[in-house]
C-alpha cells in the first residue's frame, strides 16, 4: 500500500526552525538576550543586508553562515531557505532593523515555509510602529499600520481619502524629504487632528513632536534642513464626524440612485468622496435601489459587480 503523501501545511518533524529575529532598531542594547540565544545557535540567517547583520553580529561575538534575503532575490532565496530547513537547518530570518515582515521582506519564505511544514517561530521584540504609537500620547487600543505612504502626491492623498473615516489610530514610515509634503497632505484629507511625530526612536538624539497637524508643519518647515527617520502617528476619525459622514454620505446615495446612477458609478463615486467601508457603502446603495424600485428613474439602476 502507498503511503499518503503529506498534506499541505502539516508539520515535518524532521525539519528545522525559522526563526523571526527583530533586531534593534536604533539602540543596539534593545536586542533581546533571547535573540542572541538565536543567533549563536541557528545554522544559517537570511539577512536584508549581510553588511549590516555582519556587523551587528560581530558586536556580540557570533560567528554564522549569512545569506541576503532581500526584495530582489527574495523569490530564489525563499526556495534555497526552504529546502535547507526541510533538510534539518535551523534558520533565522532579520532585516536591517525591527522585526521582519513589518514593511520589510520575508512573507514569502514564511508562506513557503508553512506550506511545507516548517515550524516558523517569531520572536518579540523591538517594533518601531508599535514604539512610536505608546510614546504618541494618541489611543493606542485599536490602530492601522499603513507602512510607507505613495511617494507621489496624488496616490498619497487617495490613500489618506480611503482612511478619513477610520476611527483606529494610524501609523504610518516617513522618509526626511518628504515628511512635509505627507503632512500637508494629511492636514488637506484629515483635517487638523492630533499627531505625533516620532523622530530616530530609540537612538541618543530620539525625539517625539506632538500636537496639530498644523502645528506640526509649520514647526518642520521652519527648520533649515529636516533630518531623520520619521514614523508618524495621527489620530483617528471620532465618532461624530463619522455619523457626520454616513448622514450626509447616505444623503448622496439617494440623490444619485434616485437621478438614476448605476450601483456600481455610487458605489465608487461615495467610496471616492467619503473614505467609508466598502461594505458599509455596498449595503446603503443596495438600501437605496430597493426603496426606488418603481419609483421613477432609479428604478433602472440595478447593476451588481
Amino acid at each position: 500500500m502507498a503511503t499518503p503523501s503529506k498534506a499541505p501545511g502539516a508539520r515535518d518533524p524532521s525539519a528545522g526552525t525559522l526563526y523571526l529575529v527583530p533586531t534593534p532598531i536604533g539602540n543596539p542594547r534593545d536586542i533581546t538576550l533571547r535573540a542572541i540565544d538565536v543567533l549563536s545557535q541557528v545554522d544559517v540567517v537570511g539577512s536584508e543586508d549581510t553588511r549590516h547583520t555582519q556587523r551587528l553580529l560581530k558586536s556580540l561575538g557570533i560567528e554564522v553562515r549569512l545569506l541576503s534575503y532581500h526584495d530582489h532575490n527574495e523569490d530564489t532565496r525563499s526556495r534555497q531557505l526552504v529546502a535547507s530547513l526541510l533538510a534539518g537547518m535551523d534558520v533565522a530570518l532579520v532585516s536591517d532593523a525591527g522585526t521582519p515582515l513589518v514593511n520589510d521582506p520575508g512573507y514569502r519564505i514564511v508562506t513557503a515555509a508553512i506550506t511545507a511544514g516548517v515550524r516558523v517561530c517569531p520572536l518579540p521584540g523591538a517594533n518601531a510602529p508599535v514604539t512610536a504609537l505608546v510614546g504618541s500620547g494618541l489611543p493606542s487600543s485599536h490602530f492601522y499600520y499603513g507602512g510607507f505612504l505613495p511617494r507621489k502626491g496624488a496616490a498619497r492623498r487617495a490613500a489618506l481619502a480611503s482612511l478619513r473615516m477610520n476611527q483606529a489610530t494610524l501609523v504610518f514610515f516617513e522618509a526626511p524629504h518628504r515628511i512635509l509634503a505627507t503632512l500637508a497632505d494629511l492636514l488637506t484629507v484629515l483635517g487638523d487632528r492630533q499627531a505625533a511625530l516620532g523622530r530616530n526612536l530609540s537612538k541618543d538624539d530620539e525625539e517625539f513632536l506632538r500636537g496639530p497637524l498644523s502645528t506640526l508643519h509649520s514647526g518642520l518647515a521652519a527648520a533649515e534642513v529636516v533630518r531623520g527617520q520619521f514614523t508618524v502617528v495621527v489620530a483617528g476619525a471620532d465618532e461624530a464626524s463619522a455619523d457626520e459622514t454616513r448622514t450626509l454620505a447616505d444623503q448622496l446615495i439617494r440623490a444619485m440612485v434616485k437621478h438614476g446612477g448605476t450601483g456600481r458609478f455610487v458605489r465608487d463615486v461615495v467610496r471616492d468622496v467619503s473614505g467609508l467601508p466598502r461594505n458599509w457603502i455596498y449595503e446603503q446603495v443596495q438600501l437605496a435601489e430597493q426603496r426606488s424600485v418603481g419609483g421613477g428613474p432609479g428604478s433602472r439602476s440595478t447593476e451588481t459587480d
